[in-house]
């Protein structure tokens, strides 16, 4: 573990420090993504602590999920993992020093005293907060061997003002702040205190979370205080507080406003890391008018002075659009890898491959790929939808009938060649090129939805195009 603060050697050290109780929502990779991109667009590193000191709520199962979104949008860091639970003796050390200072106390205070407490400040519509009885007693008041916890003393009088990066000056009473636990009755430490402790160790120069933690800076700044008096070298962070995202009603996000884990934006709704990563990026933080941004324009142009002071919204429509962008820019080959499974074990790669530049014009989404692809690998005789079967009328195979024959005979299977033998036939009958088009993509795909009609010839390939006409045309009346 680092001891040497980014502050002291010039460097600029970011950290993202989720909890492990859940998967990695779309709040959370958006924090990952702007501490990530402002330690590299300044040069600087970018760590990583799982914050799992709540042994119950956490599970390997998370660690995973959250190490697996992270990678997905690509998002590597400059130092293994720092777990935090592996770290408790090292948070006891700073609370010991602490209370042998006397920056804090021992409060023997039962859970009955405190509801009491609790109980008198709710009659008095005042605000919950601990009142301090223990902070002026001694010990040696209390019980021999009567369990106590640890508390900070914060400051009583006075203000205290930070300077944030986002919100820009935001000052509190210290009246309003009140002696919180560092340490629990059964000597493990709190969140508050350890947090504070490892983003110094770990050379932490900005801290950059949501807005829902500036209260906690307030709450934090004091330990910070009282051990640089005690040891020097605790230096704190520039703050950072970018406002929550919000739903398109305006209400903080939610699990109803739909999929927030970053892995359901992948696996359920198909969208690519590239897509989310500058949905992400555009979400709070702008660069005019500019939409679709590189990762590599995202490092060179990102710095917190362009993150906005309102919440942003979350919007699905938008996401997809971007989504069918990068759908569109994206490599043939990785796109048929992606969508193959959304097939089943009957997918061939290369023939996805193949056919991706006719598949993905339109697609906002892996989803909507695979179904476009999936005529190619259907078995005949073809599973019809209702309204495909509604164009396979008797006047419908007689002319699949005819077109089947002529295509029979066409030896260069090229979309020119088809294309101008169907137009001819359409002309010879004299009907509109749709009147073929229609009951052959039918015929061909078993619905009335695919890529244009001569690239599913092609695509198909000439025997089993002609077998799909052929088992249709058959059944004419």
């Amino acid at each position: 573990m680092a001891s040497e603060s980014g502050e002291k050697t010039g460097t600029v050290i970011t950290r993202f420090a989720p909890s492990p109780t859940g998967f990695l929502h779309i709040g959370g990779a958006r924090t990952a993504l702007f501490n990530w991109l402002f330690s590299r667009h300044h040069g600087g590193k970018a760590l990583l602590r799982i914050e799992d000191t709540d042994r119950k709520r956490s599970t390997q199962e998370a660690i995973d999920a959250i190490l697996d979104g992270l990678q997905w949008l690509g998002l590597e860091y400059d130092e293994e993992p720092v777990f935090q639970s592996e770290r408790g003796s090292r948070h006891v050390e700073v609370a010991e020093k602490l209370l042998e200072a006397g920056y804090a106390y021992k409060c023997f205070a039962t859970p009955e005293e405190l509801e009491e407490m609790r109980a008198a400040q709710r009659a008095a519509k005042e605000p919950m907060r601990y009142d301090g009885r223990w902070r002026h007693r001694d010990a040696s008041e209390a019980p021999l061997g009567a369990p106590f916890v640890v508390r900070l003393k914060t400051p009583e009088e006075g203000e205290t003002t930070i300077e944030d990066q986002v919100q820009g000056k935001v000052t509190v009473r210290n009246a309003e702040l009140d002696d919180y636990i560092i340490l629990r009755a059964d000597g493990t430490p709190t969140y508050m205190l350890a947090a504070v402790v490892d983003d110094r160790d770990m050379g932490v120069t900005h801290v950059i979370r949501g807005d829902d933690h500036l209260n906690n800076a307030f709450r934090q700044l004091p330990i910070y205080h009282a051990m640089d008096k005690i040891e020097g070298d605790w230096a704190q962070p520039v703050y950072a507080h970018i406002p929550l995202i919000h739903g398109a009603d305006g209400a903080k996000l939610s699990k109803r406003h739909g999929a927030l884990g970053v892995d359901s934006y992948r696996d359920d709704m198909g969208i690519l890391s590239e897509a989310l990563f500058n949905y992400l990026l555009r979400l709070g933080w702008g660069h005019g008018d500019r939409e679709e941004i590189s990762r590599e324009e995202a490092i060179a142009l990102f710095d917190i002075d362009g993150v906005g002071k309102s919440p942003s919204r979350f919007d699905l429509k938008k996401l997809e659009n971007l989504n069918g962008h990068y759908i569109r820019e994206a490599d043939d080959h990785r796109l048929a890898q992606l969508v193959a499974p959304r097939i089943g074990p009957e997918a061939d790669v290369a023939l996805l491959a193949q056919a991706m530049p006719v598949l993905k014009t339109r697609a906002k989404n892996l989803d909507e790929l695979a179904e476009g692809a999936e005529f190619l690998f259907k078995k005949r005789p073809l599973e019809m939808t209702e309204k495909a079967a509604g164009l396979l009328d008797d006047d419908a195979r007689q002319r699949l009938s005819v077109i089947g024959e002529r295509l029979r005979g066409e030896n260069d299977w090229t979309i020119e060649a088809l294309e101008a033998t169907t137009k001819s036939i359409a002309e010879e009958l004299e009907l509109g090129l749709g009147k073929l088009a229609q009951p052959m993509r039918a015929a061909l795909t078993g619905t009335t939805t695919s890529p244009g009609i001569f690239d599913v010839l092609v695509l198909l390939g000439r025997e089993e195009a002609l077998a799909r006409i052929e088992a249709q045309a058959a059944t004419a009346g």
